[in-house]
């Protein structure tokens, strides 16, 4: 009988969905979850044993230049493999996510393809400010944890720890890790998915060193923290054959997986509630909760790629429910438009192999269709999938035109693309000007595309320092003011106030969805009522965009539902560019208190009501003493401890606060929050300070109000920048 190829393998078992696992890595920065990657494909015989987890050979998933040169993970990369657990194959659709904080909206689009994730933690670092945020996007949309200690070669080797110090590392790591998820995840997750060592939801061991254990492992094969000891005591030939015979990484790692990750079938019925607004009664409800492949189609697109070559998209995504076919004509539910799919591919390692037909509850890549991040492809119209919304928003910006003017078509394409590939890039294109603007999560991040404009896209551009986005609000409810329309037959009433901090706040957790609002969501009503909103008003809400709120507060105007969608047009206009220096603003709440309207439609068209609209809302807001914000970041400060004093003078010439300090033996940890403003050259300061000896990371960022001092002036640079009047 001939042998099944690993094609055929895939064709059998994606119909098999009790045997699939669709997981992640996450972890915080060269914690290695590269490294093990490649070590497992290497299990799986899709790339050379020993070439896996070799930096200098560069890792397998690392499809860029850039990310060799800087040894580090910039873009998520998905494989797949079968794996064999008690006697039956598996089949673990894996999605590598990169570390580095102004990546990690990678890692948020990632995990709404996935029902677990392997979050790996550094046995000498212990948990990093960025292994918090990849717990607490995990919680958000509902995927379970698994934990994998890595680099345990470096207690022994670096530390020189005795076995029972190695033991009190691992609890202390597993004790800081169920912490963060009894304060990220809900109530009823708290307990749940605790990792715990004797369960063997917790692996550790060296992704570099190709070697794991859990305990349910070492009880099996009699293997005890000594025998750890001695592997490092031996010649690294010997060492490799010890570890693949005793205590091989893809074995513990993926029956990890296997025994504590859920498959779809299992993970459908509590993350659909959770990322579908829809009705779970329905008929696509029904199939959702139940992964069903002959039901209604629902895919989800986490990831465009553009392929270099032929420059057509393929869109990666989560199928939950129904099955695509090569061949079939779908429907883009954001775009409104209906497209063919060409070719529906699984992965085999990293590359895409064309199947058939794929069912539900496997992750895979469609190419023919073109749509963005985020998009939610049917049959027919549905509701879709809940928008997948980034933990840190873009706050450095950069001018970027190109050189040669007859690049500027290529260059507006290029940035449409790297947009589609990059969700977290925000992308402002002015084709009057030809100057554009790119928005980005930091400096690091500007640069890698930049970079890749003028490398793998071959557009010379020059760039602008960067530049920091600042927020606009109010800081007072303001009067009742009226604006016109230009043929003076629309009159409309705007109210402006600050927004309630307890609805803010529920919007920036995705408690309360963005966009506009149907009439009979009681959900998003209860949700209101709960947070303090008089009842009546709940009722009145109309839309929620970019964290403001408009009310429709109007009574018995009859025309009302044929100017109301003209209304919020005007009220996202404002929002995007506020009254003081045109930035966005945020945490306003805008009422429509009344208005008189035309009788005949003809008059009170886009033309009329849009600038009346604006009109009366700017003159509300300028009325209620409008406050510019600027965005701060709260960093973690790794230094010896002979350099606390330098750091605490660069914090305060960087107009940073100071929020604590905490020694452990080799190092201290400093945390402060910083303007974004003050933070650019901010790795260059903290080397020449520290000898290159302190590192600094991302924590949080919040928006706080610009010192009084400072905002005439800065509101002056901003308008001089943009070129409007004083």
């Amino acid at each position: 009988m001939a042998k099944e190829s690993r094609i055929e393998k895939y064709k059998r078992l994606i119909w098999k969905q009790e045997n699939i696992r669709n997981i992640c890595t996450s972890a915080h920065i060269h914690h290695g979850k590269t490294a093990m990657t490649d070590n497992l494909l290497a299990a799986a015989g899709l790339m050379a044993a020993k070439y896996a987890g070799d930096l200098e050979k560069g890792m397998m998933t690392w499809q860029h230049e850039d990310e060799q040169t800087r040894l580090l993970t910039v873009d998520a990369a998905n494989v797949s493999m079968v794996h064999t657990y008690k006697g039956e194959e598996y089949l673990i659709n894996m999605i590598d996510t990169p570390g580095h904080v102004d990546f990690s909206g990678n890692v948020t689009r990632a995990m709404r393809a996935v029902d677990g994730t392997i979050v790996l933690v550094c046995a000498v670092e212990g948990i990093m400010p960025q292994t918090e945020t990849v717990i607490r996007q995990a919680m958000r949309e509902r995927v379970k944890p698994v934990l994998f200690i890595n680099k345990f070669d470096r207690l022994i080797k670096e530390l020189k720890l005795t076995p029972e110090k190695m033991q009190e590392r691992i609890v202390k790591i597993i004790r800081d890790f169920n912490r963060l998820i009894e304060k990220y995840a809900e109530e009823e997750y708290k307990e749940k998915w605790r990792v715990s060592i004797q369960e063997g939801s917790v692996a550790f061991g060296s992704a570099v060193d190709n070697w794991a254990l859990s305990l349910p492992f070492m009880q099996k094969r009699g293997i005890t923290f000594k025998d750890i000891e001695k592997i490092y005591e031996m010649k690294e030939e010997e060492r490799k054959e010890w570890c693949w015979n005793n205590a091989p990484l893809y074995e513990v790692i993926l029956d990890m997986v296997i025994k504590h990750i859920p498959s779809p079938i299992e993970a459908q019925k509590y993350r659909i509630p959770k990322i579908w607004p829809g009705d779970l009664e329905s008929e696509l409800g029904k199939d959702l909760l139940s992964c069903n492949p002959k039901g209604k189609v629902a895919f989800i697109i986490t990831r465009v790629i553009i392929d270099p070559r032929t420059g057509k998209e393929i869109s990666v995504g989560r199928l939950f429910s129904g099955t695509l076919r090569a061949g079939m004509e779908v429907y883009l539910n954001q775009a409104k438009t209906k497209q063919k799919i060409h070719q529906v591919m699984i992965y085999d390692g990293i590359k895409t192999e064309p199947l058939d037909e794929i069912p539900a509850g496997n992750v895979l890549a469609i190419a023919g269709v073109t749509g963005n991040a985020s998009e939610t492809i049917t049959l027919e119209p549905e509701t879709p999938f809940e928008e997948m919304r980034h933990i840190f928003e873009p706050v450095v910006t950069q001018a970027i035109e190109a050189k040669k003017p007859s690049d500027l078509p290529k260059l507006i394409q290029v940035l449409k693309q790297v947009s589609k590939e990059d969700p977290s890039i925000k992308v402002e294109i002015n084709e009057e000007t030809g100057q554009h603007l790119i928005s980005g999560m930091g400096e690091l991040h500007l640069e890698i595309i930049t970079n890749r404009i003028r490398t793998e896209k071959n557009v010379d551009v020059k760039t602008s320092p960067p530049i920091v986005v600042y927020r606009e609000t109010v800081s007072r409810p303001s009067g009742v003011f009226e604006g016109r329309s230009p043929n003076k037959h629309n009159i409309f009433y705007m109210q402006v106030e600050p927004l309630e901090d307890s609805v803010y706040e529920a919007i920036k957790a995705k408690e309360i969805p963005e966009g506009k609002i149907k009439k009979k969501d009681e959900k998003l009503f209860k949700t209101l009522v709960s947070l303090g909103v008089p009842h009546e008003e709940a009722h009145q809400y109309k839309e929620i965009y970019r964290d403001c709120v408009f009310c429709d507060k109007t009574r018995g105007i009859i025309a009302i539902g044929e100017v109301i969608e003209m209304v919020m047009q005007a009220f996202e206009q404002v929002v995007d560019q506020g009254v003081l220096a045109r930035e966005p603003c945020m945490k306003l709440k805008v009422s429509l208190i009344d208005c008189k309207l035309h009788e005949d439609a003809i008059h009170r068209g886009p033309a009329q009501v849009i600038p009346a609209v604006r009109d009366a809302l700017k003159a509300a807001i300028n009325d209620a003493k409008p406050l510019l914000y600027e965005p701060l970041q709260v960093l973690l400060f790794e230094t010896p401890p002979e350099f606390i004093g330098e750091i605490t003078k660069l914090i305060q010439s960087k107009r940073g606060q100071l929020l604590g300090t905490e020694q452990e033996e080799y190092q201290v940890q400093i945390k402060a929050q910083m303007p974004v403003s003050e933070m650019i050259g901010l790795s260059n300061a903290l080397r020449s300070a520290t000898e290159g000896r302190a590192t600094f990371y991302i924590v949080d960022q919040l928006f706080a109000p610009v010192p009084r001092e400072l905002q005439d002036k800065i509101i002056k640079q901003i308008r001089e920048r943009k070129g409007l009047s004083d």
